[in-house]
């Protein structure tokens, strides 16, 4: 058997070589990666659940994603709903929440899982924020208020949303 004789033009043999996809650039946008993250990290839970991320920065700033598992959106936008036509506020969000969350790390990732039928039930059954907390809520916006300047709003702020259509709504 002969051997095989390869003809190219440099310009064949370059389009051999040339890979298909684009080269990699280095950037400072963290936004694909953090999706991509997101999105590993909701493949991790079972469905209706909301997932708050928050991505903490070397600089000591964060980014806080969310993320919901299938059938969450729906879920959480019912709950949503419901909390504010119950009059609930950030005390009660604060507290429903933090009930029916399991924590969790990924190095500098913060991983806070909320499984929203709990929630769903604990806003039907008219769960509120014990007095304690409500007080230590005002405490914390009044501090606030004294260390920017500002004169906080009266009153506790609205219900925070455990659902896509307030959650992404602009403030």
């Amino acid at each position: 058997m002969a051997p095989t004789t390869l003809d190219f033009t440099v310009e064949e043999l370059a389009a051999l070589t040339t890979p298909t996809r684009p080269a990699l650039t280095p950037t400072d946008d963290r936004r694909p990666v953090e999706l991509a993250l997101v999105s590993s990290i909701a493949a991790d839970y079972p469905p209706e659940t909301f997932l708050w991320i928050v991505f903490h920065r070397p600089d000591g700033g964060a980014t806080v994603r969310y993320a919901w598992t299938t059938g969450g959106p729906a879920l959480g936008d019912r709950i949503d709903r419901l909390a504010l036509a119950s009059a609930l506020d950030y005390a009660d969000w604060l507290d429903i929440t933090d009930r029916n969350a399991r924590h969790s790390t990924r190095g500098r990732i913060a991983i806070q899982a909320c499984a929203l039928r709990p929630v769903l039930a604990d806003v039907t059954h008219g769960h509120r924020a014990p007095d304690d907390r409500r007080a230590a809520l005002r405490r914390f916006i009044d501090c606030a208020g004294e260390a920017t300047g500002q004169t906080p709003r009266p009153g506790l702020p609205r219900w925070h949303g455990v659902g896509p259509a307030l959650l992404n709504r602009p403030h």
